[in-house]
């Protein structure tokens, strides 16, 4: 279960850093996406990597 809750953590950590990347404009990959430069996805990164740095802590207790 731990090692689930590790994985888990570290992939939403990093599809949140991604979409706060997006969001912001600084990662504009793949240019046809919908969610460059639209601020809401950077909101919903930061909440995505918020929950995957809970799931991280959560595995290390």
């Amino acid at each position: 279960m731990r090692r689930f809750l590790l994985v888990a953590g570290l992939f939403a950590t990093a599809l949140g850093l991604l979409w706060i990347g997006q969001g912001t404009g600084t990662v504009p990959w793949p240019r046809s996406s919908f969610m460059v430069n639209q601020l809401q996805w950077a909101g919903y990164g930061a909440a995505m990597a918020g929950f995957g740095l809970v799931l991280i802590w959560q595995s290390n207790r």
